[in-house]
């Protein structure tokens, strides 16, 4: 048996494709999209301890763009089901965590070189078809950045396994970083197919097992990411994707005593609601459970009077309504300076005016469509609202339709009033809306940035005056986890800007980082003495 300790290959970031029409990796990326729209309707499983599970309730897949067209059905559970999960993360657990770390972390990289070759273009294509990104979206979400997770996170867990307490003579400290008592429950959003793999994944690098609950919308990738992990050589039990309503998952999975923690990415009330739960059957539970959360945003756009009002534009237009403002990083409120708005808004609108809107198979389109029709249905609701006040007006934008898919123009909303609704609630969707302030007035702004809203996810000053930014950058101190200087708040890179923010936009602990990988260890420090006392006498007594 090797003694080694073994140095993992250096993480570096996937380069991104550019998908350029005519290019041969355009044309197999569109030609696996036809054939996996053209195929016979799939019908996806639950993953249970290796199993491949169905039941007679099957729920329809459909692309946001395209809502009477059923690319295949996913199997819908019960209590049951959650509960076979559970049974079989506990059932994988002892041997999963006894595996020597290596052997877990070339699972992982495994499942980065796949992804990086022969499973890149379907786990695009069924970002594309199903979530409705445009074909760079898909391919620095669902590619890229989940490469870039399992490399680094491999590259993480060698940091972390090295940091160990000094030893004084006779005697020999170490650090033991044991998984979780118990297993881990993961709750995933639609909105990015790399997080939903990497909340499953973290977590069981560190030798956890998890029991998965993926968005409904989010089923096709789903399974494409549970065939790669297979492909990769991920034990049976390691990771169980099951797909039940929310509440019934709750009820089984927060009142098991081997409940060991939860990673969660979704919406602030959800998280707040599952806190409670979990505080409320706190004396059941073998061990406090660990709780990461990554949950909404209001980010922010702050432009200075020194500012170039292209580059404001631009960082406004890109960070608001690429992937349709679906991001929880992406810009919805903005404060532009008076002395620089004509210019700004003119670019706003030149710019916004050029998007093309449709399918994702239309590689010129910049924009697709929402998620769904209930989340169609709310953005269109606070588009109604502006459309009726007085102190907003609507610069670009503002029609919608859903006949055929869930299209909503990206949509500008200029206001008077900085405690004007869509300035303050999180509507996720192509809605910006824009504050224009006295320019000598930026100090006091400042402070309505910081006082606006309860999230405190990311956001970005724009400025050629140094002072200035530094000036915002100590009065925004805690308005953004991730801050931005002169760019859009979106766009956070695995290894580069860890990603994760406080207030009411959950735990900060920094996914893509060490930070989130040590949430799921228990460490154990380990004393070994040499030559042992054989009195109790210590020489102050003489």
């Amino acid at each position: 048996m090797s003694n080694a300790l073994n140095k993992v290959p250096a993480a570096v970031n996937e380069p991104v494709r550019a998908y350029e029409p005519g290019t041969s990796e355009h044309t197999n990326l569109i030609d696996t999209y036809k054939k996996m729209y053209n195929q016979e309707p799939i019908d996806v499983p639950m993953y249970i301890g290796g199993k491949e599970v169905r039941t007679n309730n099957k729920m329809p897949m459909n692309p946001p763009h395209e809502h009477g067209k059923i690319l295949g059905h996913f199997n819908y559970g019960d209590a049951s089901h959650v509960n076979d999960a559970i049974d079989a993360a506990m059932a994988a657990k002892k041997d999963w965590a006894n595996l020597p770390w290596e052997h877990r972390a070339a699972i992982f990289l495994k499942a980065a070189d796949l992804l990086a070759g022969p499973f890149r273009d379907k786990m695009n294509a069924s970002t594309m078809l199903a979530q409705s990104k445009n074909v760079f979206q898909a391919e620095i979400d669902a590619a890229c950045e989940l490469i870039d997770f399992f490399k680094f996170n491999v590259q993480y867990i060698t940091q972390i396994y090295s940091e160990q307490p000094d030893s004084l003579p006779g005697i020999w400290n170490r650090l033991d970083y044991r998984p979780l008592e118990g297993f881990v429950f993961a709750i995933t959003p639609f909105n990015f197919t790399s997080i939903c793999a990497n909340l499953c994944a973290a977590p069981a690098m560190m030798g956890n097992t998890i029991v998965w609950k993926p968005a409904e919308t989010q089923m096709y990738s789903a399974q494409v990411i549970m065939e790669l992990f297979k492909a990769a050589g991920l034990p049976d039990g390691v990771i169980n994707l099951v797909t039940v309503d929310g509440p019934v998952a709750g009820d089984v999975v927060f009142k098991h005593r081997d409940f060991g923690g939860l990673h969660f990415t979704g919406s602030t009330g959800v998280f707040r609601h599952l806190w409670k739960e979990i505080g409320n059957n706190i004396g059941k539970y073998k061990s406090y459970p660990r709780v990461v959360g990554e949950t909404g945003g209001k980010d922010f756009i702050m432009v200075h009077k020194s500012s170039n009002p292209a580059q404001v534009a631009t960082a406004i237009t890109r960070g608001s309504f690429e992937f349709q403002g679906q991001k929880c990083s992406a810009s919805s409120r903005a404060y532009v300076p008076n002395n620089i708005w004509d210019d700004v808004k003119s670019i706003i609108i030149e710019q916004v005016n050029s998007f093309k809107i449709g399918s994702p198979e239309d590689t010129s389109n910049f924009i697709n469509a929402v998620i769904d029709e209930k989340s169609f249905d709310n953005i269109a609701s606070y588009i109604d609202f502006v459309k009726k006040q007085d102190d907003a007006e609507i610069i670009i934008g503002g029609g919608y339709d859903k006949s055929v898919g869930y299209f909503i123009e990206p949509t500008v909303v200029v206001t008077t009033n900085p405690k004007f609704r869509t300035l303050c609630e999180e509507i996720f969707g192509p809605v910006m809306t824009i504050y224009v302030y006295d320019q000598d007035d930026f100090d006091t702004t400042l402070d309505l940035v910081d006082s606006t809203s309860d999230y405190a996810l990311t956001g970005s000053i724009i400025s050629n005056d140094r002072y200035a930014i530094d000036h915002a950058m100590k009065k925004l101190e805690y308005a953004a986890g991730n801050f931005y200087i002169n760019d859009k708040p979106t766009g956070a890179v695995v290894g580069q800007q860890p990603f994760g923010g406080a207030r009411g936009s959950g735990t900060n602990d920094k996914a893509g980082s060490p930070m989130n990988l040590l949430r799921w260890v228990s460490p154990r420090t380990t004393k070994e003495t040499f030559i042992p006392a054989s009195d109790y006498r210590y020489p102050f007594l003489g």
